[in-house]
């Protein structure tokens, strides 16, 4: 291939061939070998070497569909719901001699349905492919020729030597060569991956530095052999052979496809995975779609429906089979015998098949086929205009909107009962500020955190802080103490501790620094805001960490060797051991000027002291103390410890350090054993406390989330003193709460944890978490079933959690759990955090929510029924994979008890009336059977029977989906006990579903008999009996004024849009009706040509139209007033409490309250309002008595007696009696 560095051909090819088989084994007799399943070989710049391998290109395709599969797929994908087969079967059935009615009647509601939903795919898909387009397009500068030329992403082929300028995207997973900066680093950002905006450095291998023009890097021969494409983003291992030498590859070498080039000119790389093998596009799967609970019961009502649909047409199969008979001569059977099975007495059996298949179209209505449709609008309404719009749940100050990411689960929020929260970043602010230290067994840092501030506020005790009120401090670092302060330390006990404590500090991480160096301006890019804090903490104590390059830290350095005295020192950076959850700690071996090799190493204090030498003991058990001093103040700590290096021991070491790098299978466990070789015989420095303030109405919200029966659980992986503290500030734990302990933290387990026989210590953990799980549980049995029934509250760390989580005691577990208001599990890793979600959610069938902003959070998110993620400090990997995000955990009580609960009521009664009208319909067609002799005759026209739910009934019940509010948002945050209603799904329980289904037949039976009775002396104009068609158009109409009416009477608020829509409905019938009877139609249509001009110029039509729908629905009057005045439910009483208050806020928009947001807020966040109306809410014609409940006393509502509360008491028992009125 002509510009391309062949593998074949003259003298120089064939001695690059040879030079390539002497450093690698896949080639052989000029041929590539086929790929090994364990890794992949690249060859560099050699474009027909690779194209043996047939590796993918590099375009890619997010499009579900193409010209081709568009429309078999998109029908299958459709044709997945239960309820678009069964109309697919109806409306082939409709197609054949049996049917009673046109196809006409099934087919086009079916296609109507079918063709909204494939617009829609079309559409998403469409945009997706131009999105693809655009990307595929794009060009970057490929290596041709010693030069560069421009070539679309598209044409990239795996080998390819590319060049990415600043600013620019990796147009696929590329091999780092070299850059423009020194020392071969580049900056990247990798927001598109995982949010993070945090610069990331990437440093080249050494021998390649080099390769930057295009003349040079045209003589690169590098061959790569790396793993194969896989999903892991955090991960890359492989080989680069270079002149028969092999070096390792990191993630450190490996730049990601969608990350971006920031503060480099340019770098060069070698294209490596591409397309869809790339990291990116094989971490783009979908998340597996969650289902409400309120869906999947749906499901099972529509199976419910299939079976009275089946019952109805049995019953009516088996009435036609016992009707034929020839003694009805006057029906002439005996014509119709030998062309119509359908009739022939002498074959009852087939009668009754073929009327069963009959009546299948004909009562096929029954089954809502816009109820799927009509739901999703309303889903997709409620999460992109209400929930994205809300004002209450923007976050100002980070310019953050609440955002719906799926509209699936909206009713899901009116019915969580248990909640997992993370604690940092979470709960609290994940703002971290250098507050404290412990260092050489002595307490630095005077102030007083705001946990301790909470904890004295509960107790009762006094505090003084020392801290100066004024002190102007860095962000990061709110530390007061002089002793420590412009090189004081000198002067401490403990000089050469405090030095090797801020050494550790400015030299163990991994942070980047920005900007000019100088304290004041330079900015420190970090991966956490620990790490940040650290660095000015150092900085702050005279160790200014102010450059770094892969191979050497430069920290500038005061008053060290004497007071005032400042030195630049270059620490070389020999190895890093990087930290991850696994290893909890972090190391970094580094070489001083003077040839000293030193380890430093900080992490969690389990793990630092599991590798202290011995001796020493008074400063370990010191610093133990001060430890748990620190958590019980709510604060975060870190040990850090030193090791002193002999270079021989190095050297050895580092040989198996480079060996374990090199490996190209289980690199990064074998890299975790060899960390275990040198990460022993630690000397332990001291400790850091770093506060993370509670974020703002964090307590008002839990105790508000608390009283609408919610428990919430905190999962993290703090200390317990650090968690229990937590939760006591933010009110999820209380002194009048029994506490349950289960801790690993006990003088017996310490004691075989330092015998180090681990077999004894699983045995005996086991056995202590089985003890104290029973005990805890038959205490609790015993205090629920006391007079005073404490709240209870568990507590348990890691360690036991993962005992506790065995198949054996996890039943236990459960039941302990389930008995107590609030649980804490401290210590706990990502992988227990979503085994604690599924136990609840799997084991007790309750619902979950889990909330998060962190990566360790994602399976915590994911397990639950609703994954909410917030958009905090630590990236968008939480945000990426939930269903909804907020800014701030204080807007979960807006999300559930506002627009949870909404959601919920509102799809229950969305479900729940297309239920009734539904059944209501076909039903009286049903009882019209009867009166045919079950032969199948229709009652309704073709028409009438399409657009029934199409258009009469079709957008009332969107309206109530969307605007129906039993409270406003005030009120449902002034009574979060109303949010009890949706634990208990009190409005799609199987007895909501059968009181509907009672009025279905008792209207139904009303509409049918009442309109038929009254027609028997019925004339028109002319003196014409009336035929079946003025009938069943004079009942027709009935129930579409009827269903109508109805669902007037089941809103909580009117607005004009009921009106219009109920109004707009009834209007449409008439409309239709009319120029449908107007025109003269085919043979099967012609029926109802001029009825209803005939039926208006009678009395019959008006006195009808008026008393029949009353009939009809004063059973559901008297039953609501009735259900309203005695069986309230909790809604309902507080309307009643507030019932004379002008509910100002606009149905169906924002709420936004003059006093809650700013008009600065309001235009920072500018929304498109919806046009509404004041409404107040309806009772009926009752004027409905003010109740005396919990909620009334709660308020300290006075409500006057009425005359009707006799009769109200006496239907009630035990209810304490109002004061008279004066």
């Amino acid at each position: 291939m002509a510009g391309w560095r062949g593998s074949r051909g003259g003298g120089d090819g064939g001695a690059q061939s040879v030079e390539r088989v002497s450093s690698s084994r896949t080639v052989r007799l000029g041929k590539v070998q086929p790929q090994a399943p364990g890794h992949r070989t690249v060859f560099c710049n050699d474009r027909d070497a690779n194209a043996l391998a047939k590796f993918k290109g590099n375009s890619v395709s997010t499009t579900k569909y193409d010209v081709f599969t568009f429309l078999p797929k998109g029908l299958f994908e459709q044709f997945r719901r239960v309820a678009n087969l069964y109309f697919l079967m109806i409306s082939i059935i409709s197609c054949t001699p049996v049917s009673p009615v046109s196809p006409i009647t099934n087919v086009l509601p079916l296609s109507m349905v079918l063709l909204v939903s494939l617009v829609k795919e079309a559409w998403e898909d469409w945009k997706r492919f131009q999105n693809d387009m655009a990307i595929n397009n794009s060009s970057i500068e490929v290596l041709q020729d010693q030069k560069w030329v421009f070539t679309p992403w598209k044409k990239l082929q795996v080998g390819d030597i590319i060049k990415v300028k600043q600013d620019g995207f990796f147009p696929a997973d590329l091999l780092f060569l070299a850059s423009t900066n020194a020392d071969g680093v580049c900056y990247i950002e990798t927001a598109n991956l995982d949010g993070e905006t945090n610069l990331k450095i990437r440093k080249a291998l050494e021998k390649t530095w080099d390769y930057v023009n295009p003349e040079k890097i045209s003589e690169f021969k590098g061959e790569i052999q790396c793993e194969q494409p896989n999903n892991s983003l955090y991960t890359y291992t492989g080989n680069l052979i270079v002149d028969k030498q092999s070096l390792p590859l990191s993630p450190n070498q490996l730049l990601l496809r969608g990350c971006s080039l920031r503060n480099t000119e340019y770098i060069v790389g070698a294209v490596v995975f591409t397309g869809h093998e790339t990291k990116v596009m094989m971490n783009s799967m979908k998340i597996p779609s969650k289902r409400s609970t309120l869906e999947k019961k749906l499901d099972k009502l529509i199976l419910a429906l299939f079976s009275v649909l089946f019952s109805m047409c049995v019953l009516g199969a088996i009435g036609s089979g016992i009707f034929i008979n020839p003694k009805y001569y006057y029906l002439r059977f005996e014509n119709t015998s030998r062309t119509e099975k359908q009739f022939n007495p002498d074959n009852r059996f087939v009668v009754a098949i073929l009327t069963f298949f009959t009546l299948i179209t004909l009562y096929s209505p029954i089954i809502p086929i816009s109820l799927y449709v009509s739901v999703e609008m309303i889903k997709f309404i409620q999460s992109t205009q209400f929930i994205n719009n809300d004002l209450h749940m923007y976050h100002a100050e980070s310019n953050t909107p609440a955002s719906a990411r799926t509209s699936n689960l909206n009713e899901e929020l009116g019915q969580v009962e248990y909640i997992f929260s993370d604690k940092t970043g979470t709960l609290t602010r994940n703002l971290m500020e250098f507050f404290k230290c412990s260092i050489g067994g002595e307490v630095y840092g005077t102030g007083v955190s705001e946990i301790e501030i909470k904890i004295a506020q509960r107790t009762g005790a006094k505090f003084e802080s020392q801290k100066q009120p004024h002190a102007a401090r860095e962000k990061g670092f709110n530390f007061d103490d002089g002793r420590l302060m412009q090189g004081a330390w000198r002067n401490e006990p403990n000089p050469e501790s405090c030095k090797e404590f801020f050494r550790c500090l400015a030299i163990c991480h991994t942070v980047l620094p920005e900007g000019e160096e100088s304290p004041e301006k330079i900015r420190y890019q970090a991966a956490s805001p620990d790490e940040s804090a650290l660095v000015i903490a150092a900085k702050n104590f005279g160790f200014f960490f102010y450059k770094r390059s892969p191979t050497t830290i430069y920290v500038r350095e005061s008053h060290v060797e004497k007071m005032g005295k400042v030195q630049d020192i270059a620490y070389e950076i020999l190895n890093v051991l990087e930290f991850n959850s696994t290893r909890k700690r972090q190391s970094v071996v580094c070489r001083y000027p003077d040839g000293r090799l030193v380890l430093y190493c900080k992490g969690a204090d389990t793990v630092i002291y599991e590798r202290l030498a011995d001796g020493d003991g008074d400063l370990r058990r010191i610093s133990r103390e001060h430890l748990e001093q620190f958590g019980a103040s709510g604060l975060r700590t870190l040990c850090l410890a030193y090791r002193n290096l002999s270079p021989d021991e190095y050297e050895n070491w580092n040989e198996k350090y480079v060996q374990a790098k090199s490996s190209l299978r289980d690199r990064e466990k074998k890299l975790d054993e060899v960390a275990e070789l040198i990460e022993k015989n630690l000397i332990l420095i001291g400790c850091t406390a770093i506060e993370d303030k509670l974020q703002e109405g964090v307590p008002q919200c839990i105790e508000t989330l608390s009283r609408a029966g919610i428990k919430i659980w905190v999962l993290t992986g703090d200390k317990m003193e650090t968690a229990i503290n937590i939760a006591y500030a933010c009110k999820l734990i209380s002194n009048s709460m029994k506490q349950f302990i289960i801790s690993s933290e006990t003088d017996d387990i310490r004691e075989i944890e330092e015998r180090g026989d681990q077999v004894e210590l699983a045995r005996f953990m086991k056995e202590l978490v089985k003890n104290e799980l029973k005990r805890c549980n038959e205490e609790a049995q015993q205090y629920l079933l006391s007079e005073s029934r404490p709240k209870l509250a568990l507590v348990i760390d890691g360690k036991c959690l993962m005992y506790a989580l065995d198949p054996s005691l996890r039943v236990i577990l459960l039941n302990l759990s389930l008995n107590c208001s609030a649980v804490v599990c401290c210590r706990v890793s990502p992988l227990q955090k979503a085994q604690v979600t599924s136990l609840v959610k799997k084991g007790a069938n309750r619902i979950t929510l889990s909330i998060g902003d962190g990566a360790n959070d994602v399976s915590m998110i994911q397990a639950a029924h609703v994954g909410v993620g917030i958009s905090g400090q630590e990236g968008m990997q939480a945000v990426m994979a939930s269903d909804f995000s907020i800014a701030q955990f204080r807007f979960l009580t807006e999300l559930l008890l506002v627009h949870g609960r909404w959601s919920y009521h509102r799809i229950c009664k969305v479900v729940t009336y297309f239920f009734y009208k539904n059944l209501m319909f076909t039903l009286t067609q049903f009882w019209f059977t009867f009166e045919t002799g079950f032969s199948g005759q229709r009652f309704y026209d073709d028409w009438f029977q399409s657009l029934y739910n199409v258009i009469f009934t079709a957008l009332p019940v969107i309206i109530i989906g969307l605007f129906d509010k039993d409270v406003n948002a005030t009120l449902s945050k002034k009574y979060p006990e109303l949010y009890k209603e949706g634990i208990r799904n009190a409005f799609f329980k199987w007895r909501v579903v059968a009181t509907w289904a009672f009025f279905a037949v008792y209207q139904s039976l009303v509409l049918y008999y009442f309109v038929v009775a009254s027609s028997n002396r019925a004339m028109n104009s002319a003196g014409k009996m009336f035929g079946l068609w003025d009938v069943s158009t004079m009942a027709f109409t009935s129930v579409v004024v009827t269903v109508n009416i109805r669902l007037l009477m089941m809103c909580n608020t009117i607005t004009r849009w009921h009106h219009i829509s109920v109004g707009g409905s009834i209007l449409a019938w008439f409309t239709f009706v009319f120029i449908y009877s107007g025109f003269v139609l085919p043979k099967e249509q012609e029926n109802i040509y001029f009825v209803i001009y005939v039926l208006m110029s009678t009395f019959y039509f008006y006195f009808t139209l008026l008393l029949v729908p009353v009939a009809a629905l004063f059973v559901d009057f008297i039953y609501l007033g009735v259900q309203r005045w005695f069986f309230p439910y909790d809604y309902q009483i507080v309307q009643e409490i507030h019932r004379h208050e002008v509910d100002n806020n606009r149905i169906g928009l924002l709420e936004i309250g003059n006093n809650d947001v700013s008009p600065d807020d309001a235009r920072r966040y500018a929304i498109m309002q919806l046009p509404g109306q004041k409404s107040k809410h309806t009772g009926f014609a009752f004027d409905s008595p003010g109740y005396e409940s919990f909620f009334a006393s709660q308020a300290g509502v006075y409500v006057p007696q009425k005359a009707w509360d006799v009769a109200r008491r006496a239907s009630m028992r035990n209810r304490p009696k109002p004061p008279r009125k004066n």
